[in-house]
């Protein structure tokens, strides 16, 4: 499937492809020679950039519309995936969202069951379909982490708390596969600017400047270098900072 630097003919599938982290992995694991199936909920959306991907870099792409809180969807993209391609080398966890939360009694119980379904029953059904198909290939498993997956974050006590168990969930999940071959890799950035959240709440994007902080295809080359690894090693973690992130601590 690799050779350290290519994923040429590899499968893969990328959740939450349509922005931010999702779309620059899915160009860059295209750049690579990865035939990339593309998830999200916006159709149109999927359909162009498979459209850009297949013409740029003459790989194969699909646009599977769906949504990862839906664990029958989620059955069927996974198997999409695997009629297209003949199998699955690569999945990347990616779909989550944050919503501004402010102080915590003023958050909606819609807020914080948004925060839940996507980030925690999204990413479990995902692996859980996949893994079947990981095993067979000896693939790699890709979950997206966060910095506040590993440090407390005042104000964000909900969002932190499902990437919390995002990280917990895969380093746990790689201690149950790894005798099949499978490698698990949870990548931790720090603020990323992305449309982090939903157009009601304030996008990284718009709150930073470029270079302020991380980029998207940044995170994107940690992806990639996850989805090389081959057995018998895997890198587990992948943490992203700044240099100066720990200036204030």
């Amino acid at each position: 499937m690799s050779d350290g630097t290519r994923l040429d003919d590899a499968a893969t599938l990328v959740t939450g492809a349509t922005a931010g982290i999702g779309r620059a992995s899915v160009r860059a694991l295209a750049e690579v020679g990865a035939d990339v199936a593309l998830a999200a909920r916006r159709e149109e959306r999927l359909e162009s950039l498979a459209a850009d991907v297949e013409r740029e870099f003459g790989v194969d792409a699909l646009a599977i519309p769906a949504d990862v809180t839906d664990e029958a969807q989620v059955e069927a993209m996974v198997d999409r995936t695997v009629d297209a391609f003949g199998g699955l080398d690569v999945v990347v966890n990616n779909a989550g969202l944050g919503r501004e939360e402010g102080d915590l009694t003023d958050l909606s119980t819609k807020k914080y069951r948004q925060m839940m379904d996507v980030n925690v029953d999204g990413s479990f059904f995902t692996a859980r379909a996949a893994l079947p198909h990981l095993r067979e290939s000896a693939g790699n498993l890709i979950f997206l982490g966060s910095f506040a997956g590993q440090y407390p974050r005042p104000g964000a006590a909900v969002y932190a708390a499902t990437k919390w168990w995002t990280r917990g969930f895969a380093l746990s999940l790689a201690g149950s596969v790894g005798e099949d071959g499978v490698g698990v890799t949870v990548v931790n950035p720090t603020e990323v600017r992305t449309k982090f959240g939903s157009e009601d709440d304030d996008p990284f994007e718009a709150r930073f400047k470029e270079g302020e902080v991380t980029e998207p295809e940044e995170v994107a080359d940690a992806v990639v270098f996850a989805a090389t690894q081959e057995p018998p090693t895997t890198a587990n973690e992948i943490d992203l900072y700044r240099r100066d992130k720990f200036e204030h601590f």
